[in-house]
């Protein structure tokens, strides 16, 4: 059996939004105009190997005159069901009252009820009849009190509605974590018996997958460190005198090739996380040439003394790979003697950004070669962009139509995060992507920044 809600409630109080949070989907239809959405529209969430059904309805527009209607056809509560059904399939009530034949035939035809109410505007009685009229559908029922501008009237509102359903709960759909959407699916199951199995194994796909979701964003990221790190792009010449009149092409394609790749990925991040519609100005940051200005570089990646902290550390994992080799007969010099000569060298060529090399042919002519990448803060700034932009798609839900603005990033702080040895591993690796070498353990590296 498929579970099937009904969000329903007054016109402009957040149901759309609910939907496209709990949905995970940023493609239902979200306005602060009132009546957005005329028709109930049903919306099939897969997750894994289970679904579920999200109805979005029209509010209700003249729940007075239908509750009087109602109260007219029913002369006992043994009726009040059967006299939903009449006003659903009435044709007159379909022409009167369309908007709430439109939000009430779902719920007749089985679904659960998710009342929506906006927390930050008063509670007033003409709320009242809407409730009644829920409560007449003998249909299992929820509220959800969204919070669009504040928290101001969320007492009120608990006190009233605790009397017409069984479970009230605070949600709000711009901010909601994913524990707390799941709370929503879960309340459902104590609610409505016939459910709860699917429900439960409804909740064991969204936790799996989270995880599948860590996995394929480490996998991007691995990519993506690993391509732009040795990225480089070449052309055929015959004379030195070509190569040089190639060179500003090569540099050209070269950058662009760079952008394209690192956009890729952040579309792909995107879509790990169900975004198929968010914008983000992560890719046009405030300052000059995007990822190829090294002079703000530490925005995204590490400031000077980070960087030789990073090298001393890099260089130290390297020294004391050579005490083990040695079986410590160094007395540890390996370990010193690294970390100094790393951290002295870190800033040795740091404003260069990528070679421009001519390399003769075995058979004749010239290979003129843009790239790779050699500034030693280059990985981290690929690795701050990415961590952020991840972050912000984390902690953001699918409600949310406004871009994402992020301005500068804070990667020294997510590295304090780590322990000693997962330190050194990450600045070993990075150092040695940069030199192109292959680093086998980097998904391994990389995990406790994405956990």
């Amino acid at each position: 059996m498929i579970p099937v809600f009904a969000v329903v409630g007054h016109p402009n109080k957040g149901k759309s939004s609910i939907v496209s949070t709990l949905a995970q989907d940023d493609s239902v239809a979200i306005s602060a105009q009132s009546g957005t959405t005329r028709v109930a529209e049903v919306l099939t969430v897969n997750v894994g190997n289970c679904q579920y059904r999200l109805v979005d309805t029209p509010g209700f527009q003249r729940p007075a005159k239908v509750l009087q209607w109602l109260q007219d056809h029913a002369t006992g509560a043994e009726q009040r069901q059967t006299a939903v059904k009449k006003f659903v399939n009435d044709e007159a009530c379909r022409s009167r009252f369309p908007d709430e034949v439109q939000l009430l035939r779902p719920i007749v035809e089985g679904a659960a009820i998710l009342y929506v109410v906006d927390g930050s505007r008063p509670y007033g009685p003409e709320y009242e009849a809407e409730m009644e009229i829920l409560r007449w559908t003998g249909q299992a029922s929820m509220a959800l009190i969204n919070l669009i501008e504040n928290e101001s009237h969320i007492e009120s509102w608990q006190q009233a509605l605790s009397q017409y359903f069984r479970i009230v709960k605070v949600f709000n759909a711009m901010q909601a974590d994913f524990d707390k959407q799941l709370s929503v699916l879960e309340a459902f199951s104590h609610l409505k018996d016939e459910w709860k199995e699917a429900i439960e194994a409804l909740i064991n796909e969204y936790k799996n997958l989270r995880e599948r979701q860590r996995e394929e964003r480490l996998r991007i990221l691995t990519r993506l460190l690993t391509d732009l790190c040795s990225y480089q792009v070449s052309q055929k010449v015959l004379t030195p005198a070509q190569a040089k009149s190639i060179q500003p092409v090569l540099e050209k394609r070269f950058y662009s090739g760079m952008r394209q790749r690192e956009a890729e990925a952040f579309e792909q991040l995107k879509n790990v996380y169900r975004y198929r519609n968010v914008q983000s100005d992560i890719y046009d940051l405030p300052f000059g040439d995007n990822l190829f200005d090294t002079e703000k570089w530490i925005v995204w990646g590490l400031n000077r003394k980070q960087l030789v902290t990073a090298a001393t550390l890099a260089g130290a994992a390297t020294g004391a790979a050579v005490d083990v080799s040695l079986a410590g007969h160094t007395l540890l010099l390996g370990t010193i003697g690294g970390g100094l000569l790393a951290g002295g060298g870190a800033w040795l060529g740091a404003n260069r950004i990528a070679e421009f090399k001519l390399l003769g042919l075995p058979l004749g002519g010239y290979e003129a070669r843009q790239g790779p990448v050699r500034n030693r803060n280059f990985p981290y700034v690929v690795l701050g962009r990415f961590l952020f932009l991840d972050k912000a798609l984390r902690e953001r839900t699918h409600a949310r139509r406004d871009r994402i603005q992020i301005n500068e990033g804070d990667l020294a702080s997510l590295l304090d995060q780590l322990s000693g040895t997962e330190k050194k591993e990450l600045h070993a690796a990075l150092d040695r992507l940069r030199r192109q070498r292959v680093v086998e353990t980097i998904e391994e590296v990389l995990r406790p920044l994405l956990d």
